[in-house]
């Protein structure tokens, strides 16, 4: 898969992640699948429990199918699934 700018446009359940930076401390650390997407939110199963962790205060790795870890800042995906998909990508450059 190549990292392009329309990344934020994939789909994220089912995939790995890890909270990596966040405006709460207790959510850093946190990996686990995916499950569930609203707009706001992500849930999260570690170790047979879900935690919820807000997007626009983290900051995610996420492991694509290929291996490839994508750092994605959780304000660029808030919003819900289904509309995400719709927009189109701002080039940066």
């Amino acid at each position: 898969m190549n990292i392009t700018p329309n990344i934020v446009q994939h789909e994220f359940i089912g995939l790995e992640t890890a909270v990596v930076n966040s405006s709460n401390p207790a959510m850093v650390g946190i990996s686990g699948r995916v499950i569930n997407e609203t707009r706001n939110t992500f849930t999260i199963k570690q170790d047979n429990k879900m935690k919820v962790i807000a997007k626009d205060t983290s900051i995610f790795d996420f492991i694509l199918t290929d291996g490839t870890i994508v750092e994605i800042e959780g304000k660029v995906i808030m919003g819900r699934p289904e509309s995400r998909l719709k927009k189109r990508p701002r080039r940066l450059w």
